[in-house]
């Protein structure tokens, strides 16, 4: 990867910020123009595969879009045994710039829409079936993007990973978050889409344990390849846009 380190943080910052805006930016507006929750469920899931799908398009060449604490964690995992396999240095960079971009994705939702910048959201999660969701959906998420390079379709991914999600707001009891940071950052805005503080502990606990069970999957449906990439590829993995050994 020849994209130095600081450029892949920036684009990692920027697409985990453009990401949690889309997310409840499109939930504040679609609270404001409906009070059916399926319509405003409908609109938010639409808004999130459209502007995934991009971010993923146009910032894959830079970071591999991962935008996501556990697709990095396990990038690291399937990867650190081998020459091209991410760093720790790499690992320690990527995760805090989500996390922040996260932060500051909610807060220019909020922004936009005129609501406190920083208020904790009073949306209670806590419960045993939505951790269920949440494992479920991590563990589908890191199949599929470590799956499809196994395949030879990682061209694919900015299309298939944003319709996944898409499909796991409708499938998963948690409506799939399914990433640390965009769990975190939704903390900082009581609206649609928010996550109060205290269900944010069990939330990132399952999706961590959600995303070794997907690495599992992958091992079990597609054994060991002979030699894999330490990263996944948000797009197909070509010598002059080679995804980054750290969406």
């Amino acid at each position: 990867m020849n994209v130095p380190l600081a450029r892949r943080v920036g684009a990692e910052f920027v697409g985990s910020a453009a990401l949690v805006a889309v997310v409840v930016g499109s939930g504040i507006q679609a609270t404001d123009l409906t009070r059916d929750v399926g319509v405003q469920l409908l609109a938010n899931s639409l808004a999130t595969v459209f502007g995934l799908g991009v971010l993923i398009l146009i910032l894959g060449p830079v970071s591999g879009a991962h935008f996501n604490p556990v697709v990095t964690l396990a990038a690291w995992a399937t990867g650190r045994h081998m020459e091209d396999g991410p760093t720790a240095r790499e690992v320690a960079a990527y995760i805090p710039a989500q996390i922040a971009g996260a932060v500051a994705g909610a807060v220019v939702a909020d922004a936009m829409f005129g609501e406190p910048l920083v208020q904790w959201s009073t949306h209670d999660r806590f419960a045993g079936h939505l951790w269920l969701g949440e494992a479920v959906a991590t563990a589908g998420l890191i199949l599929l993007v470590f799956g499809l390079p196994r395949t030879g379709h990682a061209r694919f991914a900015p299309a298939a990973v944003a319709s996944y999600i898409g499909a796991a707001y409708w499938f998963t009891s948690s409506t799939s978050f399914a990433n640390p940071a965009v769990t975190i950052g939704r903390a900082f805005t009581d609206t649609f889409a928010g996550i109060a503080p205290g269900s944010l502990g069990p939330f990132i606990a399952v999706q961590l344990a959600g995303a070794a069970l997907g690495l599992g999957l992958v091992a079990v449906v597609f054994g060991r390849p002979a030699s894999a990439p330490g990263a996944p590829a948000s797009l197909p993995a070509e010598p002059e846009l080679a995804t980054p050994a750290a969406p």
